[in-house]
């Protein structure tokens, strides 16, 4: 299952929901980095050299990180979705599907 480091804005019930499903998911909180301020750039390179992608609703800023920098461990840039359980679902889905994470934006997007 995949690695995930879960930005400081995303939903905790959705990130439970990943793990329940047998996904490594890390919050922000969790690492100790929340509350700094961290830009989105930092946020890359800490989930990068943990190995981890991105979990974010963060979209339009980690979608223009990608195209600067597409050496990642990857990006998974989602709509907010009030739906946490059917949001992880459709993250899992996603997540599945692709032979690796590295260097990948991948998009889930609210039905």
């Amino acid at each position: 299952m995949a690695q995930l480091y879960a930005d400081e804005n995303f939903p905790l019930p959705v990130v439970d929901e990943l793990r329940r499903l047998g996904h490594n998911a890390l919050t922000m909180q969790e690492s100790g980095k929340a509350r700094q301020a961290i830009p989105d750039e930092a946020v890359l390179a800490l989930a990068g050299a943990d190995q981890r992608a991105v979990l974010t609703l963060n979209r339009k800023h980690f979608i223009q990180l990608h195209r600067l920098t597409p050496e990642h461990a990857g990006i998974v840039v989602c709509t907010f979705d009030p739906d946490f359980i059917g949001q992880a679902q459709r993250i899992h889905a996603a997540l599945t599907a692709m032979e690796t994470l590295f260097n990948q934006l991948i998009r889930v997007n609210r039905p």
